[in-house]
Order: C-alpha cells, then structure tokens, then sequence
C-alpha cells in the first residue's frame, strides 16, 4: 500500500495548485490513499468548510493544526465529517477528533494528528496522548498501520516523537514549519519518519505569505496583515509505501512539484 501525503496546504492559491497537480501525483505514484494537512488552506489562515470541501474531493483524510480552530464556520463541520481530524491532545470538549479509521477492505488505516508543546501553544502532552491512541486503536480495530502527522515546530520535538514511536507505528511525518526537511528514513526498519514534508502555495514567499509584508513587520517590529503570495505556486510531500498485514515501512521519498 501507498500513501500520499501533502504538507500544509496554504490558501486558495495552494488548493488551486493541489487540485492541477494531485491527479497527476496519484497516477505517478500509484497511491492508495491520499492525506493532506489542511489547517492553513482558507485564505487568511485557518479552515473554512469552503477549503476543506475543496480538499476532500481528492484526498481521503485531511489533518490540521494549531490554526484549525481559527474559522469558527468550520466547527460544525469538525464533528461531523468523518475524515477531518485536529490535534488530538487538545481539550476533549474541542470540537473535532484527533484520529480516523480509514478502511480499504483488505485492510484499515489509522491516521493521527498531535501537536507538539515546544514553542507551542499549550496541550497535552503528545508523548502520554499517543500511548493512550496506540493502546485504543489495538483493542477497538486491531490494526498495525498507524500514521501520525505530528504538528510542532521543534525539531528536537519531531525527532523524538519519530525514535519515541519506531517500530510502533507505520510513519511519523512532522509538519507546521512549512519547509521540506532532508532527513527522510526508515527508524527500526518499520517506521517512516520525516522532520517536515514542507508545503503547498507560492514557493517565493516566507511560509506561503507575501515575503515583503513579513520583511517588513521583522525590520520594524509593528503589526502587519498577512496576505497570501501568488507568486508561482510548488507542492511539497511524501510517499511511503508499507505492508499491510504488518504496518511496516518499507519506502519513503520526498518530492517537491512545480
């Protein structure tokens, strides 16, 4: 089995892009199933039911972040939709879920979403929360395929998480920093793991965002609307293939598309 991952998809301009290129990424690599991190695909930021519908007509699971509560529109939509997960060591009374069973007959998916803590606003502990998730996906589906998009900005934090869960889960892709990392591997010959799977919207920007409107809040320290670049647009992720009768890892490639 195949998976395809997206990274942080930014604005109408990266879900526009997303939606000229993913036929395309899945035919070229032959993907079973298709997840893409979705929290920054409104324009402004966040996750409106307007990108997220966007999304889902080509992908089978959209995870988020720490911007996912910033489009209250969107909070119905959270409880309701099967395939749309946040971080699940937020508050319990969040709206939202923090994983998904996604089931292709011969076999099921897992898909998570933590963040991290480091640099972070506060949750709870993603080390604590993930055994919990581990020990109630064994009992109520029995499946070794398990992948976690961990949302956080340290890398320390990533590349703990990744050592923390080899062998126990089928990949650990860290996102929210919105830059591909080059550290893509095989922990304990089962786990798929990469720091950062990058992004998707206008490559000559800072993080997807007009790169002189950032220069200029950095140089003066005064507060600055962000608006979305719509410089040419670049899509960033990854591709791990596992087996699926054991959840292990036996490839993963990184690929950028412009």
């Amino acid at each position: 089995m195949k998976i395809l991952f997206l990274g942080d998809v930014v604005g109408g301009h990266g879900c526009r892009f997303v939606s000229s290129v993913i036929g395309k990424l899945k035919k070229q690599y032959s993907a079973d199933i298709t997840i893409i991190n979705g929290e920054n695909s409104a324009d402004g930021n966040g996750i409106t039911p307007h990108s997220a519908n966007e999304l889902l007509n080509y992908a089978d699971v959209l995870t988020t972040g720490n911007h996912c509560f910033r489009r209250r529109e969107v909070f119905p939509l959270l409880d309701s939709a099967p395939n749309i997960i946040r971080p699940a060591n937020f508050p319990k009374d969040s709206p939202g879920k923090g994983w998904c069973i996604i089931d292709k007959g011969s076999s099921q998916l897992a898909v998570v979403n933590l963040q991290g803590t480091v640099y972070m606003d506060s949750a709870d502990n993603p080390f604590t929360m993930i055994d919990d998730i581990l020990d109630e996906i064994k009992e109520k589906y029995g499946t070794p395929n398990i992948f976690l998009d961990f949302h956080a900005e340290a890398t320390s934090e990533k590349k703990a998480m990744g050592q923390y869960l080899a062998g126990k889960v089928t990949a650990v892709v860290g996102t929210h920093t919105h830059v591909q990392t080059a550290d893509e591997t095989i922990l304990s010959d089962h786990t798929a793991y990469i720091t950062d799977a990058g992004m998707c919207g206008a490559e000559l920007s800072v993080l997807g965002v007009r790169s002189d409107i950032i220069i200029k809040r950095m140089r003066t320290h005064l507060p600055e609307r962000f608006v979305e670049s719509k410089e040419p647009p670049f899509a960033n992720g990854v591709v791990i293939e596992y087996e699926e009768k054991t959840g292990r890892a036996v490839s993963i490639e990184r690929f950028i598309v412009r």
